[in-house]
């Protein structure tokens, strides 16, 4: 199976993985898929916006890394057991809006939520790839990591038809990150 040979709480590059097969293999052992391309985000308040549109936050969401590390965790937490997650970050930016301190920090804040989930014996993976502009060149150590940035490939498509995992015990929700049900249900 495609997800035992990866460390149970990791993030790191996608490399040879494909988000189609991930998402299956998500799905294969119950995980929650949550799946986010980032080619859009033109600086760090667009990666923030973006994930919490693809990941379905609550409203309440404060837009900033303390904020995503939150959703990722606690408030996730608080809803009940979890399966697992694996998480696809494609196409983070890599231009002077989005410098390279600014990725990782975004990434230390993954990391974060897979130590937190770590302590939990919840899996929690992380896959990311990194775009990079005509005007930030990638160092040696930067391309086995990044993405090609071909404006004439297409983001992927994930299925949106897959059966959602939905957590034991508890009132269905549109994603593992919406509580507004639990508090109705209070």
């Amino acid at each position: 199976m495609l997800l035992q040979s990866v460390r149970p709480n990791i993030v790191q590059a996608i490399r040879a993985f494909r988000p189609e097969e991930l998402q299956q293999a998500a799905h294969a052992v119950g995980h929650h898929f949550l799946y986010t391309n980032l080619s859009a985000a033109q600086d760090k308040q667009d990666v923030l916006d973006i994930i919490a549109r693809d990941f379905l936050f609550p409203d309440h969401f404060g837009k900033n890394l303390d904020a995503l590390y939150d959703c990722m965790t606690d408030l996730v937490h608080k809803s009940g057991p979890q399966p697992g997650f694996v998480v696809v970050l494609e196409l983070i930016p890599g231009d002077t809006a989005c410098d390279r301190e600014t990725r990782e920090q975004l990434l230390d804040a993954f990391r974060d939520a897979a130590d937190f989930w770590s302590e939990r014996k919840i899996p929690f993976r992380v896959f990311y790839s990194m775009a990079v502009s005509g005007k930030e060149s990638a160092s040696n150590w930067d391309k086995a990591d990044v993405a090609q940035n071909d404006p004439n490939v297409k983001p992927v498509k994930v299925s949106k038809n897959a059966t959602p995992t939905i957590v034991m015990n508890l009132p269905p929700m549109s994603s593992v990150f919406d509580t507004a049900a639990l508090l109705n249900a209070a």
